[in-house]
């Protein structure tokens, strides 16, 4: 169990949250093999997932909605709540999931084709290696802001033929129930506004640690991708 975020080093706190995202990891191998295929619901997908979850992962608890979009649903950003969908056999879907591991919070986010349309295929393959650059130009910028990262998400998403799909490129995360972030509080957003270096301290004199999401959208094909995982931590 994590000690409390006072007692706990720097060097722990990162080792909690790599800890959490492995085993956010496998729970989604586990989700692509037994639990995402044609003819289910989205809902009932989630009801699954937070069912594998609990049985063998023991996670009691998702810091945020569990999301799961399929076809045209893959459009909408977190904030939004499409109506429910069966998913389809030539899908495009994506899953997006905040489970908490022992005290610590894992955000993790990843795409899957059912079929062989090679668009979609595409779509998911672009995912990795766009956040591998983008994480390379926030190692690369010591003093990088939230606004100038997230510019840096639109543009190569443009760059590499599709459109960014959210008012934001992600957010804070830590220990269970990391500080909340209002509706106002850009500075905890990478996005427009976010004007703070994101390497700095919080108000416990700790280091931020952040999730980068690429959610990536082709409008007139109506289909997207998302990828997020840990941005701070190796």
């Amino acid at each position: 169990m994590a000690t409390e975020t006072s007692q706990t080093t720097e060097q722990e706190r990162a080792a909690y949250l790599m800890d959490a995202q492995t085993k956010a990891l496998k729970l989604f191998e586990e989700i692509e093999q037994s639990i995402v295929r044609p003819g289910v619901s989205e809902k009932q997908l989630s009801d699954e997932i937070h069912e594998l979850g609990a049985k063998r992962y023991d996670v009691k608890t998702h810091w945020h909605k569990r999301v799961i979009r399929s076809g045209p649903n893959t459009l909408f950003p977190y904030a939004e709540n499409p109506p429910d969908r069966v998913l389809q056999p030539d899908d495009i879907v994506f899953v997006d999931l905040g489970p908490v591991f022992e005290a610590w919070e894992a955000d993790f986010g990843r795409t899957f084709v059912l079929g062989n349309d090679p668009i979609k295929a595409k779509l998911r393959d672009t995912l990795e290696p766009l956040w591998e650059q983008v994480k390379s130009r926030f190692q690369a910028n010591p003093d990088i802001t939230g606004e100038e990262l997230y510019q840096i998400v639109c543009d190569l998403a443009k760059e590499s033929g599709w459109e960014f799909g959210n008012s934001h490129a992600g957010h804070l995360v830590g220990q269970f129930p990391h500080e909340r972030i209002a509706g106002d509080k850009v500075e905890y957003y990478i996005t427009k506004g976010s004007q703070k270096p994101m390497r700095r301290t919080g108000k416990d004199g700790q280091q931020l640690h952040w999730i980068l999401e690429v959610h990536l959208v082709d409008t007139a094909r109506q289909i997207g991708g998302f990828y997020e995982q840990l941005l701070t931590v190796d």
